[in-house]
C-alpha cells in the first residue's frame, strides 16, 4: 500500500467509532488477515457518504486489478459486503449472494457482515484464500 492511500485508511479507520455490531473490528480483521499474504498488495479506494473500499490484488496476477473487495457500506451501522469474481471461489454453503455484473461489471459472488460472526468469518477467510491461489494461477 502506497504512503498515501495508508495514511487515508488510517484516517478512515480512526475516524470509524465502533459500535456493537463490532464491524470495525471485522474490518481490521480482513484488512491483517490479507495484509499477512505474500505478494499480495491492498489499495483502499474511499468513496465517502457511498463506500469505502479495501481491495487486494496478487503480485502474480495478471488479468484482473484485484482479487477481492472488502467494502465498508454507509450505513448506521457500517456493515461489510465482501464480494469477489464468481470464478474465483466456491460456496458449498451458498452463503454468499449472487451478483450479476457486481464486481467491477462481472458477476460475483458476495457475503454481507452485519455482525462479528466468528464462523462467517472464518467461511470468509477460506473464500479469501481460495480467490488469492486462484488469482496466483492466472
Amino acid at each position: 500500500m502506497g504512503k498515501e492511500t495508508d495514511s487515508e485508511l488510517n484516517a478512515f479507520i480512526e475516524e470509524w467509532k465502533e459500535t456493537s455490531e463490532k464491524n470495525r473490528k471485522v474490518f481490521l480483521h480482513f484488512r491483517e488477515y490479507l495484509g499477512k499474504k505474500e505478494g499480495v498488495t491492498l489499495e483502499f479506494i474511499p468513496r465517502p457518504g457511498l463506500t469505502y473500499s479495501l481491495r487486494a490484488v496478487t503480485a502474480a496476477q495478471e488479468k484482473r486489478g484485484l482479487f477481492v473487495m472488502v467494502d465498508v457500506i454507509e450505513d448506521t451501522p457500517r456493515w461489510l459486503s465482501v464480494c469477489f469474481y464468481g470464478e474465483m471461489i466456491t460456496d458449498p454453503e451458498e452463503r454468499g449472494d449472487f451478483v450479476p455484473e457486481g464486481l467491477l461489471g462481472e458477476d460475483a459472488v458476495c457475503f454481507d457482515i452485519e455482525e462479528w460472526d466468528e464462523e462467517l468469518i472464518r467461511y470468509v477467510e477460506i473464500r479469501l484464500d481460495e480467490a488469492c491461489r486462484f488469482a496466483s494461477e492466472k
